[in-house]
């Protein structure tokens, strides 16, 4: 899977002023609905948040990943926002997050999902691709920096 597949430019924010998780959950939610026809803000927000009470995407090193599966995806759509102070987010090793990429898909690709979920939770295990990341000074640089 290719991030160019699910991530696109008008998807991805550079050092977003959010101070905390709901907020955050909320900034991703319109990203995604404010760019993809028949995805509401408010049922991301819904399906993201009920899947964080279901237990933490925060994955550690400063990265959560998080998502859900809604009956009105047509197919896996990403979102990415690096954050300008990184928030508590509940992650594993208890580290603030400052990454977060939400990856929404259909309700009924279960496997596409977690095969997708497999793929990210790689690039963000690699501290080379977390510093290119985290170094990108706008919207453009970030973008073209998850895709390198």
């Amino acid at each position: 899977m290719d991030l160019q597949q699910i991530l696109t430019r008008t998807r991805t924010r550079c050092r977003a002023d959010i101070t905390d998780k709901s907020a955050a959950l909320a900034a991703l939610a319109e990203l995604i609905g404010a760019d993809v026809a028949g995805l509401d803000a408010n049922a991301l927000i819904t399906g993201l948040s009920a899947r964080e009470r279901l237990g933490s995407t925060g994955l550690g090193d400063g990265i959560a990943i998080p998502h859900c599966r809604l009956k009105s995806a047509n197919t896996l759509t990403g979102a990415l926002i690096t954050l300008a102070e990184p928030i508590e987010f509940d992650a594993l090793d208890d580290e603030p997050v400052d990454i977060l990429f939400a990856l929404i898909a259909p309700e009924d690709a279960a496997q596409a999902h977690l095969n997708t979920l497999a793929t990210l939770a790689g690039h963000f295990s690699q501290a080379e691709f977390r510093q290119r990341l985290r170094a990108a000074d706008s919207d453009a640089a970030l973008f073209d920096a998850a895709l390198a």
